[in-house]
């Protein structure tokens, strides 16, 4: 499918975290307000905006620490590892991956023995258990969409917005504490996001308040999970699980999706449906297809959405051969009605055209009837 180059234009004083990693070599997720491109690296703790400054560029990059509007459960040099955002009601939606990790052998080290210990070290990182929302408003003198911790309604004079998330002990969180006792999860809870094992990629968020999260994995005999919720704010401003009407398990519901074996990379809303990014659960190169799943948005119960409910829209090209493990397609925003934006964690070379800059592609989004 034919794509059009879009591209990002990083600063470089914003763009490297603690580790020297560059924020173009991570994009994890992104999201179009207006004019604004939002994407988050999934080695910081931070959200990046950038502002359309050509037909296919983007600019002007500010840099939000997330420390300035959330009580992160652990120290800001501790990744968040965000792998979804979403906008709705003033809002900007974030999402951690909610996953543990696992140690990473080197293979050129001569130490064997220890670097297969390491493979035996599964880690938890507590900033990764984050699903928040940060009042999103637009400046009327710049036209720029700006974060805020605290601000009025832009068009309801009782209420104000805050910056809020789902309650948590530094430890876990209620959505995870859910998941970890789910009949179809509860044995993955233990097991690193890139084993199959509860691995949060996607967001969307809806005017009526629903909240779709989808999992990467686990994937269970070729079905992908997307997971309903509905979050209400307590007396302490804090975000708890809300009853989901028609919901098998109360708090939530679930969607699972025949994606032939691939698990979700990323959502986003059109309409009542949702937009659906595949690709592999596992840590490898293989086939990145984008869906649309039809009313996603109105399923009265939990579901199970066979293959000929989901309109497979088009492939996405990976690494492989030379560039095997880089190009993987991982964000997805919409550009407008019908194309949307991909963006690339590990990006190859002939994305990076110069320093502090990389190419995203533009889809076009193909109707039925055009096939």
């Amino acid at each position: 499918m034919h794509s059009q180059g879009h591209t990002l234009h990083f600063n470089p004083k914003l763009s490297l975290n603690a580790d020297g990693k560059h924020v173009r070599d991570g994009l994890s997720a992104v999201l179009l307000t207006g004019d604004n491109l939002w994407v988050s690296c999934d080695e910081r703790t931070s959200i990046e905006r950038l502002r359309r400054t050509g037909p296919r560029e983007f600019g002007e990059h500010c840099s939000y620490q997330l420390a300035d509007f959330l009580d992160l459960p652990a120290d800001e040099a501790v990744e968040i590892d965000i792998e979804g955002l979403a906008e709705a009601n003033h809002y900007l939606w974030l999402v951690g991956s909610h996953s543990l990790k696992r140690k990473k052998p080197d293979e050129q080290s001569d130490d064997t023995v220890k670097q297969i210990a390491k493979l035996a070290k599964v880690k938890a990182d507590a900033n990764r258990y984050l699903l928040a929302r940060i009042p999103l408003l637009r400046n009327a003198a710049t036209g720029e969409f700006e974060l805020h911790k605290e601000a009025p309604h832009p068009t309801d004079a009782t209420q104000t917005l805050r910056a809020a998330q789902l309650h948590g002990n530094g430890e876990t969180n209620e959505l995870l504490d859910a998941l970890a006792q789910d009949p179809h999860l509860k044995l993955f809870a233990g097991i690193p996001g890139k084993d199959n094992g509860i691995d949060i990629e996607g967001l969307a968020a809806t005017p009526a308040g629903q909240v779709f999260v989808g999992l990467r994995g686990p994937v269970l005999r070729g079905w992908a999970l997307v997971v309903e919720l509905r979050l209400e704010e307590d007396r302490h401003g804090r975000l708890r699980l809300g009853k989901v009407p028609g919901a098998t398990e109360t708090h939530y519901k679930k969607h699972f999706l025949d994606l032939g074996g691939m698990g979700l990379r990323e959502l986003h809303l059109q309409g009542t449906d949702l937009l659906v990014l595949a690709g592999p659960t596992m840590d490898l190169d293989g086939t990145i297809a984008v869906y649309r799943w039809p009313h996603a948005t109105t399923q009265p119960t939990d579901s199970l959405v066979g293959g000929k409910h989901l309109h497979r829209l088009f492939d996405v090209p990976h690494g492989h051969g030379p560039t095997a493990g880089q190009d993987r397609a991982e964000g997805m925003a919409l550009l407008d009605d019908t194309h949307v934006l991909i963006t690339f964690d590990s990006p190859a070379d002939a994305r990076k055209p110069a320093a502090h800059q990389v190419i995203a592609e533009a889809y076009r989004l193909v109707p039925e009837a055009e096939k």
